[in-house]
């Protein structure tokens, strides 16, 4: 992996090494459990991130137990089945569409505010997914901090897990993410990442 700059660094290099350089994203998981205590953590870190207003729309959903998995699977695509069944916890991350409705707790100097979105449904819903996809990638950074990987997906029938798992209808799944110890071989070759001079531009 390309080294970073690293004289400007705040972190040492091991914690840059686990968030960002060596981290990959695991496809298979050992049996080993991943233990409340560090389910809690990924969450307690999660939450510092920015959003919108301080919305904080993000929801997340732990499926731990054997019978619940089962339901979750049925969701998956075929190519994702195997990699969800072998992670022992597994997040479906989600956001809030009415999560204007707690105004009052996120933002309490503006509480005002909730007025303007009581009848904007496609403003709450823009707000929300763009906070809470915002905060799928701290929670991804989370999960590393506390020694563990992830396995995003976004390859699943939302619609059909939706009605599954949140029949009241404000809340809405965009990603699964298999958390866990990597299993031997769990990613391939790495991926090409772009360089700096191919994606920035300063003005």
């Amino acid at each position: 992996m390309t080294a970073v700059a690293h004289e400007e660094l705040v972190l040492d290099q091991a914690a840059v090494d686990a968030l960002f350089t060596e981290a990959r994203t695991a496809n298979s998981f050992t049996a080993e459990e991943v233990t409340e205590e560090q389910a809690r953590t990924i969450y307690e870190l999660t939450k510092y991130g920015p959003t919108a207003f301080n919305a904080q729309p993000l929801r997340v959903t732990y499926i731990r137990t054997p019978e619940a998995k089962e339901r979750l699977l049925k969701h998956m695509a075929k190519g994702n089945q195997d990699k969800t069944a072998s992670a022992p916890l597994v997040a479906v991350l989600s956001y809030d569409s009415n999560w204007h409705e707690k105004f009052p707790e996120f933002l309490p100097a503006a509480a005002h505010l909730k007025a303007a979105f009581d009848g904007n449904e496609e403003g709450r819903h823009k707000i929300g997914n763009n906070s809470a996809n915002l905060q799928a990638g701290y929670f991804i950074l989370a999960v590393r901090s506390v020694g563990l990987a992830a396995g995003p997906m976004s390859g699943f029938d939302a619609a059909g897990l939706d009605a599954d798992f949140f029949p009241e209808g404000n809340t809405h799944s965009f990603l699964v993410v298999n958390i866990g110890k990597p299993a031997e071989n769990a990613w391939g070759e790495p991926k090409p990442r772009f360089a700096y001079e191919d994606v920035v531009t300063t003005l």
